[in-house]
């Protein structure tokens, strides 16, 4: 694995010597951030490797618009929340749903199929599933919508928040961050997308686009592919994890997530109204969406003040930059999203952050 290692290393030295200036490659993915600093991977990049972390943790990019309604509906006595465990705690106006647990009917489920169930089993309550996620969970949350018509489970409600990957690269480099000059695509997404997917961001903007899996090699060498790219002028899509991800992705789950959802035009943190970027049901499942059920608007919602996770998600400043950061903001005492979820940027930096540059061995 040390030859690899080294052969990368010698690819990516020789890129940032021959562009003779900073490389900025964003990993779109959360849990790409974690596994960079887990396993110390900045270590053994050139000074001149700049990664980016991008908006590619669900719960981070979840507007605060969306916490505030899950927040309103959990006030409701006819409301059961069902929710990941991360969405818990964050903060919202007024609090988290952390925080109205005593008062509020607030259940932590792994799966929509646990909400589904939830549902069947208090068929009083009004269940209300906050689906957030990206192209990786909207397959398992279309399957427990067209269950719940089988099985005339009326009273199960989405909240949806699932997003779309490529819309939101697109409007980094159209309007936030033009100086990211390659993406580390995600695994998990590509998996069901395929690496296809990509392709549009590699001929309407020209940025390398390589996906990779989760072991620090690689992420080594997807990094590496992506400099050898850079340094020949070239921008292409490539997959070099391909134990799972074809180019045309899994097709049954896309077709289930088709048959449920459409694409509309949604808020994210940090990034505003991106166009055809969420995903909403379809008329045809409309008496299971929570926000047309209970006649709510959802509108953009503002950042806490001094919170710069917006800019965080956007690779246009490192954690570290926020003055709320280790100071009134700490995973106890969570500030913005991005401290919360165990994918967000400003946690992994929190956690880890001694050893980005420590020589900390690479394992894989």
């Amino acid at each position: 694995m040390l030859d690899r290692i080294h052969k990368a290393q010698r690819v990516m030295e020789a890129a940032c010597e021959s562009l003779g200036r900073q490389i900025n490659i964003m990993e779109v993915c959360g849990t790409h951030t974690v596994a960079i600093f887990r396993n110390g991977i900045k270590s053994v990049l050139p000074e001149r490797l700049k990664l980016l972390s991008g908006p590619g943790c669900p719960v981070c990019v979840t507007d605060q618009g969306y916490i505030d309604v899950v927040l309103q509906l959990a006030e409701r006595d006819d409301c059961l929340i069902a929710t990941y465990g991360d969405m818990i705690r964050v903060p919202g106006k007024g609090g988290s749903l952390e925080t109205k647990q005593s008062r509020a009917d607030v259940k932590v489920v792994l799966s929509s199929e646990d909400a589904l169930q939830l549902a069947k089993d208090n068929p009083e309550k009004k269940v209300v599933f906050v689906a957030v996620g990206f192209e990786t969970t909207t397959p398992a949350t279309a399957v427990a919508v067209t269950e719940a018509v089988e099985q005339g489970v009326d009273n199960f409600l989405v909240l949806t928040a699932h997003k779309l990957v490529v819309p939101a690269m697109r409007a980094l480099l159209s309007a936030k961050n033009d100086n990211i000059d390659a993406f580390l695509c995600p695994g998990h997404v590509s998996v069901i997308t395929g690496y296809g997917a990509f392709a549009e961001i590699v001929d309407d903007f020209g940025r390398p686009c390589v996906v990779a899996g989760f072991e620090a090699l690689q992420i080594i060498e997807g990094l590496a592919e992506i400099c050898r790219q850079l340094s020949e002028g070239k921008a292409e899509v490539t997959s070099i994890y391909g134990a799972v991800v074809t180019e045309k992705g899994n097709v049954a789950a896309q077709e289930i997530t088709a048959e449920c959802f459409e694409p509309a035009d949604g808020y994210w943190r940090g990034l505003g109204k991106i166009e055809k970027s969420t995903l909403r049901l379809k008329d045809k499942y409309s008496r299971f969406d929570a926000l047309k059920r209970f006649n709510i608007t959802e509108t953009p919602g503002e950042e806490a003040k001094g919170c710069r996770c917006g800019e965080v998600l956007c690779g246009l400043i490192d954690p570290p930059q926020c003055s709320l950061f280790e100071k009134s903001c700490t995973p106890e005492q969570p500030v913005g999203a991005c401290m919360v979820s165990s994918e967000g940027a400003c946690a992994a930096w929190f956690k880890y952050g001694g050893i980005r540059k420590s020589g900390h061995r690479v394992s894989g």
